[in-house]
């Protein structure tokens, strides 16, 4: 059997300068890079999200960025096609593709596959979620752990997105989820992956994140958020639900102050880095850095391994 070809990934929790990584390899090296991160997906949605600045996609061809409207469905198998397409596009012009970004199961569903699970279901899940406003988080959680202990313990408390797809594969096909994935292992993987995770200590990624969440204010949250919301797009759509939208929507309809809306978004984004972190710290595929600086000298070798040239020649 061929060996899987090579591919490059720079992963990391929120805020730990992964675009800034891929910027520094940029100015040595022939990469363009193929974004894992399942907000930078959506247009309009730039502020929030972090995307990186329109000069700095002019100098580094980014892709997988703005490919979808904010009330389209968007997931890791279509991710995963897309991203494969793109690499391909990109090793065909020469130039060497890195996936970067800190969405875990867009990066796993890209190197290892997808379990065969069921397509979701809208009627099943609207069950599900009128039993959650019926019987409470709780009972679904309950059930769950009846039907399938084994996924249930692997899913964080009030986690309705998970606990829902679980019972919806459950009911679709009759099978445990836990056993759907047993079986898939995910122990093949599609490339041969270098996987370089930027992981500081947890004291910095929360000083940055909160950092972060500043200079989102001062950059045009608010005006980002009306705008949104002046297209018509829903604040119930899931991606209206993430860290910093829904704070800011409870905010512009009055119901907290600015300072309590960005506690809130500082609160919320640093819980989502521990559960980044939990998930990466799990990757015996990662190869872990404590920073931008010491992860660039191993991805440039490896980036230099990549060439078909002895040494990559600087951008112009």
């Amino acid at each position: 059997m061929a060996r899987p070809e090579a591919l490059i990934v720079i992963t990391g929790p929120t805020a730990v300068g992964k675009t800034r990584l891929v910027l520094e390899l940029s100015k040595n090296h022939y990469i363009e890079v193929i974004s894992a991160d399942s907000m930078q997906v959506y247009r309009y949605m730039d502020i929030a999200t972090a995307k990186p600045e329109p000069e700095q996609i002019a100098s580094l061809p980014h892709h997988l960025i703005d490919i979808v409207n904010p009330d389209e469905e968007f997931h890791a198998a279509k991710f995963a096609a897309m991203a494969k397409e793109r690499i391909r596009e990109v090793k065909a012009r020469d130039r060497i593709p890195v996936v970067a970004g800190g969405t875990g199961l867009y990066i796993k569903a890209l190197i290892y596959g997808l379990a065969p699970a069921p397509a979701r279901s809208e009627h099943l899940r609207n069950a599900l979620r009128s039993i959650i406003t019926r019987r409470g988080m709780a009972y679904l959680e309950s059930m769950l752990q009846r039907l399938d202990p084994d996924a249930a313990s692997n899913i964080r408390k009030n986690d309705a997105v998970r606990i829902i797809r679980s019972l919806e594969i459950i009911f679709l096909t009759g099978y445990k989820t836990s056993s759907i994935y047993a079986a898939h292992s995910f122990h093949t993987p599609l490339y041969n992956a270098k996987i370089a995770c930027i992981m500081p200590e947890r004291d910095l990624i929360f000083q940055n994140i909160e950092g972060r969440t500043s200079k989102m204010i001062k950059q045009g949250l608010l005006d980002e958020t009306r705008r949104l919301l002046d297209m018509g797009y829903s604040p119930e759509l899931r991606s209206m639900q993430t860290l910093a939208y829904k704070h800011v929507i409870s905010h512009l309809n009055s119901e907290i102050t600015l300072d309590e809306a960005v506690g809130l978004i500082q609160r919320d984004t640093k819980r989502y880095a521990k559960r980044q972190i939990t998930w990466m710290k799990r990757r015996s595929d990662h190869v872990f850095f404590d920073s931008v600086d010491q992860a660039f000298k191993s991805v440039a070798t490896w980036l230099y391994e990549e060439s078909e040239i002895p040494f990559s020649v600087p951008r112009h």
